[in-house]
């Protein structure tokens, strides 16, 4: 199942040491684009030439390198970026404000441009229409296995995928992101989509709370299909989203379990975010679930941290899976060995708070932390 006039590719150019480092997804025509950027004060090249290029709402090419991030590179990164985009323009034969560039990798140090150039000549042969796995490979880093997505609405259908294993908090986007649709959806339409899709899951997503300064979420849409119902597009759109944040999160840098979290019985939705957000970013809440320890105070303690005055011990509920350890202002009488077990016996995890206050909630995703998790980051470029 593939996108109408997509081909896409991803193959190793020398990047990285021995896995995949180049992709690129392409449309037979203009597609309407629409994209969300990291709010990092600190942001890469391809994000400040993203922003600019998405005005157009126009474009018909991702390119994206893994293994250097093209951030804190100046003017020279900002002109490798531009470089990249002349140069699969002529490969392909299109505009160059048509190709949108992304990397994504270690910061500070310039694109290898006498690896990348060379390799996008004779792209335009190596593209296929069923090459996502490959290129859903190509663009990953510390991770250890592929994010993708397929889904069919109506006679259209969208392909997504994503990069993101640590520095995962997103506070607009998600790592590294990319969606493609035969769809006959606006530029305006598809942007407005986008930011909503992307708050219900990826910004509800976090693994280390260190937001990426290369952070982007990009979508085309070729119409190539025909039109769909914007309704029906927009919900398969964020179960999809959904489904691949959770990827993300079970595969955090060194990650043993997936942690949901769910906050309900809020007063809004932006205190449920908070909350909940409060929680899965919490290194002893973390920590305690990958060492299966029923340590709800530590759930406590990150409720307390958001410093929200509203809130009140005394109406709160705290429940790890169908387990309930805290209500009515004191610990219940459950048994430790229980709740460990639960935590110890799976791969998913479930941590449920009523805050007794009102009606909105959210759900939230993250992982456990690991020894392994400071190893990898310990030795992330040596």
């Amino acid at each position: 199942m593939t996108p109408k006039g997509f081909t896409c590719l991803g193959k190793k150019i020398g990047i990285k040491e021995d896995t995949p480092d180049f992709a690129l997804i392409c449309s037979a025509v203009p597609a309407a684009v629409a994209a969300v950027f990291t709010r990092s004060a600190f942001c890469g090249a391809p994000v400040i030439v993203g922003r600019e290029l998405i005005k157009n709402g126009k474009a018909q090419a991702f390119l994206i390198t893994s293994g250097v991030s093209n951030v804190a590179t100046g003017k020279e990164g900002l002109a490798n970026a531009r470089l990249e985009m002349e140069a699969l323009g002529r490969e392909l034969a299109i505009e160059p404000d048509l190709v949108l560039p992304f990397a994504t990798g270690v910061i500070g140090v310039q694109l290898p441009m006498e690896k990348i150039l060379p390799a996008i000549a004779g792209t335009k042969y190596e593209l296929g229409p069923d090459q996502w796995e490959e290129t859903a490979e190509a663009i990953l880093t510390t991770d250890t296995r592929i994010k993708l997505v397929r889904r069919s609405i109506g006679k259209a259908v969208l392909v997504g995928m994503a990069k993101g294993s640590g520095m995962v908090e997103p506070d607009m986007a998600t790592m590294l992101s990319f969606w493609a649709t035969d769809a006959d959806l606006s530029h305006r339409e598809l942007q407005s989509m986008l930011k909503r899709v992307v708050d219900r899951s990826f910004n509800r997503l976090s693994i280390d709370t260190d937001t990426s300064t290369s952070d982007a979420v990009a979508i085309m849409a070729n119409g190539l299909a025909g039109p769909v119902d914007p309704v029906e597009f927009e919900e398969t759109f964020t179960e999809a989203a959904v489904e691949v944040a959770k990827q993300i999160a079970a595969d955090g840098e060194g990650a043993t379990k997936l942690i949901e979290v769910t906050v309900a019985g809020a007063l809004d939705e932006m205190q449920a975010r908070t909350m909940a957000k409060s929680i899965v970013g919490s290194p002893l809440v973390k920590t305690a679930v990958h060492g299966a320890d029923a340590n709800w105070g530590r759930v406590a303690m990150a409720l307390g941290k958001t410093f929200d005055k509203r809130l009140d011990p005394a109406s709160l509920k705290i429940s790890f899976g169908k387990h309930t350890v805290y209500r009515d202002g004191g610990p219940t009488d459950f048994s430790d060995e229980t709740v460990e077990k639960y935590l110890n016996d799976n791969d998913e995890v479930t941590l449920a708070v009523d805050l007794g206050l009102g009606n909105s909630s959210v759900t939230v995703w993250g992982c456990d932390l690991t020894e392994e998790y400071i190893r990898i980051n310990a030795h992330y470029r040596t």
